[in-house]
């Protein structure tokens, strides 16, 4: 008979076809990890942080082979034949159970070996009747609660992946293993997949609240860093600006017109090669002037960042050849075709720097410390750093840290980690880059994600807010859309112009709030030239122009609060946006709204997302009373009712006594 041991407080369990390992891991948290063979292995890459101290934790093992482990609310029993359950300490209730068999079928954890030595990973666990799903990173699904559906573990432009998720059933688990595959949220089991891995590893807590759940998962992967003041107000930007004399001339009109403006960002493009990593000198031959006159304006400059290198860039050669650019599992360099300058629409092959390698994100920091930091930029936009391939390429891959199949999700959270490992280098504690991947731990380098090139519709907006919603509940507490959708849109045409209103009126009480896009006219085709056509506030008609400025006013008497958010959020993990459970887990209906979001404790949020709507329904939760900004009109939570919007605003109720409530004040005024 095969028994549990203990030692130095790890649970262990040796047979001839596999080694499974339980420790405490943080308070009510246990890691989990099984692999084939004999001995353990501590080489894959992941998301745990040193964990911290678990005194009292206890550990059991008794003559019949089971085992069972205590440490605070969680409590894993271990059976005699390696099955596991994790029970609430206090209650005993099931929280999540290794699946029980059925005849014939396989264990709960299985292990299919393939030709490189690896293995097709699974682990299955019961599923359980009403449980709702969040987190999981970024998905276009429309979903809030996740059951029942698959989620891929591949990265792309507009899908992230984030493998923890938040159960309605008071736990948390982080599937800590960057291989790509899926999880499967099925009816009768919860199963995840690793297509080519060495081990199962995933990290489990228990949590009698939301928050209580997001604070340990922060205690586990990291705390984000506190929000630069600079990054709460409204950032301006456009697919692109194309000089240095057209970036100013909208920033000194924003001025001019007296409107709030914190962030000008200078999209890609503006370098001569793709790995350059510096300014085109004849587009723009004074970026030192540009700061300064920006800074003097009240106004940070952002700059683009892509992870792809041009073979006539300065930087390919020395990356080549010290081994620092991702190779081809098929032989060579990965590449994939991108526009260059001078080239018209005929495309080059790129090549992309190994952000998995220490010495190439040490490289990279080099480039953009000498080229933009040393002129004043500290925000960067880490863009398309998913890398942008396509899945056949992707799992080509060969990384430092190992081959694309088994590491490649990992991509996006290492080149964040370039860039705040140099600022904080460079004295600055507050790291913040947006960017268009991450993985498990981004936040705490400073990782401000935003959704990708979206749909510029009403249905893209309405996933958007569910998207948000699961970002925060994926441990990302700084995210962020582009304003209006990407993909197109016309300034001129009219319903357009609600659209991009009711976009506008959301993205003002998201973390991040950013105007961006690829407005008509386009042009020219898809180039090193491209531009798309005006994006600022005064574009869109004289009739949005004032409905537009109204929210842009706003947002400037938010940022006090935002940065109190941000202290709790570094302290605590605590999302900025967050589902109306968050905060009310108790009000059994707040589980089931998956089109309202509260910012921070005291401002709930219903915003529009239907054309022509003038109303919607609002549900208030119960445990607090809520003041109309509108009307001034205090209601009870625990409500549910019709709202009027019309266009010039959307409902936003503020908790009743909450200190933000100044900043709505000249709005009922």
């Amino acid at each position: 008979m095969t028994v549990f041991t203990t030692q130095d407080g790890v649970l262990e369990r040796r047979t001839p076809h596999e080694v499974l390992l339980v420790e405490p891991w943080g308070p009510n948290s246990v890691p989990v990890r099984a692999r084939p063979g004999h001995a353990p292995d501590d080489t894959l890459p992941g998301a745990l942080d040193v964990p911290a101290a678990c005194p009292a934790t206890t550990v059991t093992a008794d003559a019949a082979g089971s085992a069972r482990m205590v440490n605070g609310c969680l409590t894993v029993e271990a059976g005699n034949d390696g099955s596991l359950r994790f029970l609430h300490t206090a209650t005993g209730r099931e929280l999540l159970s290794d699946k029980r068999p059925y005849q014939a079928s396989p264990q709960a954890r299985s292990y299919a070996p393939l030709d490189d030595g690896t293995y097709r990973i699974e682990q299955r666990f019961e599923a359980y009747d009403g449980e709702r799903i969040h987190g999981l990173g970024q998905q276009l699904h429309g979903c809030l609660d996740q059951k029942g559906l698959v989620i891929d573990l591949v990265q792309g432009n507009t899908v992230v992946t984030i493998p923890f998720l938040h159960s309605s059933r008071g736990y948390g688990l982080l599937w800590n293993n960057p291989a790509m595959g899926r999880v499967e949220l099925g009816r009768d089991a919860t199963r995840w997949v690793a297509d080519s891995a060495h081990r199962i590893d995933y990290w489990i807590t228990a949590g009698d609240t939301p928050a209580r759940i997001m604070e340990a998962y922060a205690e586990a992967t990291g705390h984000p860093p506190l929000l630069p003041e600079w990054a709460a107000g409204f950032w301006q930007s456009k697919l692109r600006y194309r000089t240095q004399d057209e970036l100013l001339a909208v920033a000194r009109e924003y001025k001019e017109r007296g409107l709030p403006l914190s962030v000008m960002v200078c999209d890609f493009f503006h370098w001569t090669h793709m790995g350059d990593w510096d300014f085109d000198p004849i587009d723009w031959p004074d970026p030192a002037a540009m700061i300064k006159e920006l800074e003097s304006l009240g106004v940070k400059l952002a700059v683009s960042v892509w992870p792809t290198v041009d073979p006539g860039s300065r930087n390919h050669d020395p990356l080549h050849d010290s081994g620092l650019l991702v190779g081809d599992s098929h032989g060579g360099l990965l590449a994939f075709p991108w526009p260059a300058r001078g080239r018209g629409t005929d495309y080059r092959p790129m090549t992309y720097f190994d952000a998995t390698h220490p010495d190439a994100r040490r490289h990279l920091w080099q480039q953009l410390s000498e080229h933009y930091h040393s002129l004043g930029v500290s925000a960067f936009w880490l863009d398309a750093c998913e890398p942008d391939l396509p899945l056949e390429l992707a799992v080509r891959g060969v990384y430092s840290a190992g081959p694309g199949t088994q590491v490649g999700n990992l991509y996006g959270k290492q080149v964040a980690r370039a860039v705040a490992e140099g600022l904080n280098e460079a004295g600055d504690e507050r790291p913040l880059s947006l960017v268009r991947s991450a993985w498990a731990g981004s936040q705490r380098y400073g990782a401000a994600l935003w959704s990708g090139d979206i749909q510029p519709t009403f249905k893209s907006l309405a996933q958007q807010i569910r998207a948000g919603l699961n970002v925060a509940m994926s441990g990302i507490p700084w995210w962020n859309i582009d304003i209006g959708g990407f993909l197109g849109g016309d300034p001129t045409d009219q319903a357009y112009q609600e659209l991009l209103v009711r976009w506008f009126q959301y993205g003002t009480f998201s973390p991040i709030m950013r105007l961006h896009g690829d407005r008509a006219p386009n042009h020219p085709a898809f180039s090193a030239d491209m531009t798309g056509g005006p994006n600022e506030v005064w574009s869109y008609g004289e009739q949005a122009y004032p409905i537009l400025t109204a929210p842009l006013r706003l947002r400037e008497r938010l940022r006090p609060y935002l940065l109190e958010l941000s202290e709790q959020a570094h302290r605590t993990g605590a999302p900025v946006m967050r589902p109306l459970f968050f905060d009310f887990p108790e009000d059994a209906h707040a589980w089931t709204v998956d089109d309202q979001f509260l910012l921070g404790p005291d401002i709930l949020v219903a915003p529009v997302a239907k054309a022509g709507a003038r109303n919607r329904t609002v549900h208030l939760p119960a445990g607090a009373r809520w003041t109309d900004t509108a009307t001034g009109e205090l209601h009870e939570g625990g409500t549910t009712f019709d709202e009027p919007a019309p266009l010039e605003r959307i409902p936003v109720f503020v908790r009743d006594g909450a200190a933000v409530t100044d900043a709505f004040t000249q709005l009922t005024a």
